[in-house]
């Protein structure tokens, strides 16, 4: 007795497990956009705004965080800021000191300065959140757990030079100024890996010894701030008291023994306002 083909009764019920039945050329196949079972393929896209969606409400944000545009091909050209030149500044090459990148999009670049607090929910957080920042780390914060900083380096974000114990640089004479950010320079490439080419100095404060000595040391950019965001307010360089493309936001790693709040009610403050005036917020070191 011969085999019986997959469409004889007697086998209709096992055709569903062997698959015999879906072969041929004339088998049925999906419509684009439809997975095996015929149904709609999930969208990734939605799937990933539904996740922001709920993320924005676990961490209390009145709207979903904008995402930034595509890093620039060509990174603008970055110069000195008016009002903070120093002599032979552009002959000598001398890295620049500057508030705001020049750029048309609409983004502000988040950057969050020492390191004594280390909250594992901001970590946490800015994950969730997709936000990058750039943190400048002090030695004599950040060396009593150095593993926290590599865990927010291993999310995407970078980690510059802000000196070895945060001294007023002018106050120190040029080989001091130089002991202070080559010295920070090699813990970083000791503990992260890489020695930065982007150095905040302490305070914002620096003299041409301050720059000449962070050229020494491998610096390539001085950047300071425009806008500094607290828990509970916002500080303006500029007398118009408002956020413009490509300004320069500082906040600083500290909690309730400082504030009057966390870095995750800090970052709450920062995110609702930067969102709901049409802004996102991109890496720094994509536009330089």
């Amino acid at each position: 007795m011969t085999a019986l083909g997959c469409g004889a009764a007697v086998l209709a019920s096992t055709a569903l497990f062997t698959g015999c039945s879906g072969s041929g050329p004339h088998a049925s196949r999906p419509a684009a956009g439809q997975g095996a079972t015929g149904h709609a393929a999930p969208d990734p896209r939605a799937a990933e705004h539904a996740r922001m969606v709920a993320a924005a409400k676990r961490w209390g944000l009145d709207e979903v965080p904008l995402a930034p545009p595509p890093p620039p091909k060509v990174k603008p050209h970055i110069t000195a800021r008016a009002g903070f030149e120093v002599d032979h500044q552009e002959d000598w090459g001398l890295p620049p000191v500057f508030t705001t990148v020049p750029t048309r999009n609409k983004v502000v670049f988040l950057t969050i300065d020492d390191g004594s607090e280390k909250d594992p929910r901001f970590l946490q957080m800015m994950r969730d959140l997709k936000v990058p920042y750039t943190a400048f780390l002090s030695n004599y914060l950040v060396k009593d757990d150095y593993g926290y900083f590599r865990k927010a380096q291993s999310y995407g974000n970078t980690l510059n030079n802000h000196t070895l114990t945060h001294p007023y640089l002018p106050g120190l004479s040029y080989e001091e100024q130089k002991h202070e950010i080559c010295g920070m320079q090699d813990i970083m490439r000791k503990q992260f890996g890489k020695r930065p080419a982007v150095l905040r100095p302490p305070y914002g404060n620096y003299n041409q010894d301050t720059l000449v000595a962070a050229k020494s040391c491998g610096i390539k950019y001085a950047p300071i701030w425009n806008e500094e965001v607290y828990v509970d307010h916002w500080e303006y360089r500029e007398d118009d008291q408002r956020l413009r493309r490509g300004d320069i936001v500082l906040t600083h790693f500290r909690g309730r023994s400082d504030w009057d709040g966390t870095m995750v009610d800090d970052m709450r403050r920062f995110l609702n306002k930067v969102t709901r005036e049409g802004y996102a917020v991109a890496r720094l070191e994509d536009y330089l």
